[in-house]
């Protein structure tokens, strides 16, 4: 079908429920078929559109690739994925749900640390001690180091996390940690706190569409930003 429109929407969770939501007060009724595990589903009386339900972070790879024509997911992933993707994407709004920080968290009991430029000090203090880098666990390599290159902290090695993040430090796989937040309640539960200056990103959930396809999909898109 030459006017055949696809959408990536996230799989589960509070983002898929929103993300349907939006479309519905759109009048777009998103239908799916009973099947437990059926990542299809089709718009009302639009049967040029095609509807796939994926990981939020597999959305922003597939638009960027052009398999995806449009998408809902976070401005995080999009931000964290690299350049050259985030080239082939159009950001058409910030949606209102889905709202997170991405964050840099320490132990509670540092209480000279408050500031990131104090992780410079606590980095060498590491070094000459023990010979070893400040270690930072997270998701989001890119946009830490950016963030921490940028406020002149050199001293440190990236733990790539591939779980509850906020638990490394507890277990010892790293000193500190860079996470995403919408309350703070996990961070604290786990004796962690935000740096006064440690936000890297004010993320939401966005509707994306891929650049390469803008003038197909432009009365579409109009139709869902208005």
């Amino acid at each position: 079908m030459k006017d055949l429109i696809t959408i990536g929407l996230p799989s589960k969770g509070r983002l898929k429920d929103n993300s349907i939501s939006f479309f519905n007060n759109k009048e777009l009724r998103i239908l799916q078929t009973e099947k437990e595990r059926n990542y299809f589903g089709s718009i009302e009386n639009k049967p040029n559109i095609k509807i796939i339900f994926l990981h939020a972070k597999e959305i922003i790879q597939r638009i960027g690739d052009g398999t995806l024509d449009i998408g809902i997911s976070g401005l995080d992933l999009l931000k964290e994925s690299d350049k050259n993707l985030q080239s082939k994407i159009n950001v058409q709004k910030k949606l209102d749900f889905g709202n997170a920080n991405l964050v840099v968290a320490v132990p509670g009991d540092w209480i000279d640390v408050q500031t990131v430029a104090d992780l410079e000090e606590v980095s060498f203090d590491i070094r000459s001690k023990r010979n070893a880098r400040l270690r930072v666990a997270t998701k989001y390599p890119n946009l830490t180091n950016e963030f921490l290159t940028s406020k002149g902290v050199t001293q440190y090695k990236l733990i790539t996390s591939l779980g509850a993040t906020e638990t490394y430090p507890f277990i010892g796989s790293s000193e500190i940690i860079t996470d995403i937040t919408s309350t703070g309640k996990t961070l604290a539960d786990n004796n962690l706190r935000v740096l006064k200056d440690g936000l890297i990103l004010k993320s939401t959930a966005c509707l994306f569409s891929a650049k390469k396809k803008a003038a197909k999909l432009q009365p579409f898109l109009k139709s869902l930003v208005e």
